[in-house]
């Protein structure tokens, strides 16, 4: 099997704001500045998307061979986007949540609707104030399949390499929780918690109220897949778990299949499997371009270990950080992974010990010696100890986390925030450049700006 050819993808969402850094419902009009200036740069205008809310946009990339290739595509689309913003008078705001109130406008479109009547109005509303970003990571073409998960037709090493690739990003999860944790406040308040994480896929567990509280089969961290037809009964049983969530709110199934609805469609989960035959890891915060190219090289490098090395990705009981031996990766067990170590990831981050001897793991088996990413990587390893968030960043700039952000605040911190973006493109917009946060460089002396 050629895993050479095996490519990798980027969406990231953003806020649309005007100078002040008010949020503004001109999406529509700002994509079409971005489709003309693509075209003027012989670039795609494929790459610039409309999101479920009119102040929010998508900004993707083609698949690409490696981590640089996608930095390379991902900062020119990006540049793309902020030139466009400028011929308007409109920014990208690039943190995972706006940190005032606001209320979305929802598109008038039949997916949309559905959604918002399966899980509730006010509740769907969460997914508008918060934006990710999304790693697809390709496996062998023709084995994922929208109508049965997995094909038929597929091969024993290729469903081996989906088990191991859909594994391998579900024991990430709290690593990449933890390290692109953006924005602290959400709707003018500190929470002290991953806002993007709690307020989409939510936990009855934690009480967390988000998108997919009472629907984890839909929108929470499902378990690992031991077999093909363990992977396969996950899919099906996530489908009627949606299904029976729109009969409980009384809305009409032939709605969802007209709105093109499918099996695969029904996933709104942090890793699922995707039509376009990727693993998609969906649990990243938006977060400036450095944070964004470092959790690249990270899922990269591991994933690409996993393959070359064809590793069998599997949980061990009791096992809190990632243990190799032989061909086996061995991970935390799901128990642990979506219990302590996900509510850690979303309260204390990268300085609970736990996390971070999980993180000091995951960074050892990414590290490929000699080259360019993993020299960055074992930077990060070294830092880790000093290692500040861009969340943490904001606070010690903002109010104390008991206080209301007030309006004159969070307006500066969305300006801050436009600004930072804008400096990290002008940087990082040269060849084969990679840059980590101020926080993870070696001469990082202070805040973010």
């Amino acid at each position: 099997m050629n895993f050479l050819k095996r490519r990798i993808g980027l969406e990231q969402e953003f806020f649309i704001v005007d100078e002040t850094g008010a949020l503004t419902e001109s999406a529509d009009e700002f994509l079409h500045c971005c489709h003309e200036v693509a075209v003027e740069n012989n670039r795609s205008p494929e790459y610039f998307v409309t999101e479920f809310v009119k102040s929010m946009v998508e900004i993707n990339t083609p698949p690409c061979k490696s981590g640089m290739e996608l930095a390379r595509e991902y900062l020119q689309n990006l540049k793309i986007a902020v030139t466009a913003g400028k011929k308007m008078g409109l920014r990208l705001y690039p943190l995972s949540s706006y940190p005032l109130h606001i209320m979305p406008v929802i598109r008038d479109k039949l997916n949309y609707h559905i959604q918002a009547r399966t899980v509730g109005y006010e509740r769907f509303l969460h997914a508008g104030k918060c934006t990710g970003t999304h790693i697809h990571l390709e496996v062998s073409p023709g084995v994922i399949s929208d109508r049965v998960a997995v094909s038929y037709n597929s091969t024993i090493p290729e469903q081996e390499e989906l088990l191991n690739i859909y594994n391998l990003a579900t024991a990430l999860d709290s690593a990449l929780i933890s390290l692109a944790r953006a924005c602290p406040f959400y709707e003018g308040q500190a929470i002290g918690l991953a806002s993007h994480t709690i307020r989409y896929r939510g936990s009855e567990k934690f009480g967390w109220e988000g998108v997919y509280t009472h629907l984890q089969p839909v929108g929470g961290l499902m378990p690992y897949a031991h077999c093909v037809e363990g992977l396969v009964e996950q899919q099906f049983a996530r489908f009627y778990a949606w299904l029976e969530a729109m009969d409980k709110a009384g809305v009409e199934r032939h709605l969802f299949f007209d709105a093109g609805g499918s099996l695969l469609k029904s996933a709104w989960n942090p890793v699922r499997l995707n039509k376009l035959g990727t693993v998609e890891i969906r649990c990243i915060d938006s977060n400036y371009p450095s944070v964004t190219l470092a959790v690249i090289l990270l899922i990269e490098n591991a994933a690409r270990r996993v393959r070359y090395e064809k590793l069998k990705v599997r949980p061990a009981k009791g096992l809190q950080v990632f243990e190799l031996d032989g061909q086996s990766l061995w991970v935390p067990d799901f128990e642990y992974l979506n219990g302590d170590l996900l509510y850690a990831a979303a309260t204390e981050g990268v300085k609970h010990p736990k996390v971070k001897s999980y993180l000091d793991s995951i960074l050892e088996f990414a590290i490929i010696d000699g080259t360019k990413e993993g020299k960055y990587l074992l930077e990060m390893r070294e830092k880790l100890d000093n290692y500040t968030t861009i969340e943490t960043e904001i606070l010690q700039k903002f109010s104390p986390t008991v206080a209301e952000l007030s309006q004159e605040e969070g307006l500066r911190l969305v300006r801050d925030a436009c600004d930072k973006l804008e400096q990290e493109l002008s940087l990082l917009d040269r060849k084969d450049v990679f840059i980590f946060p101020p926080s993870l460089s070696p001469t990082s002396t202070g805040s973010p700006n």
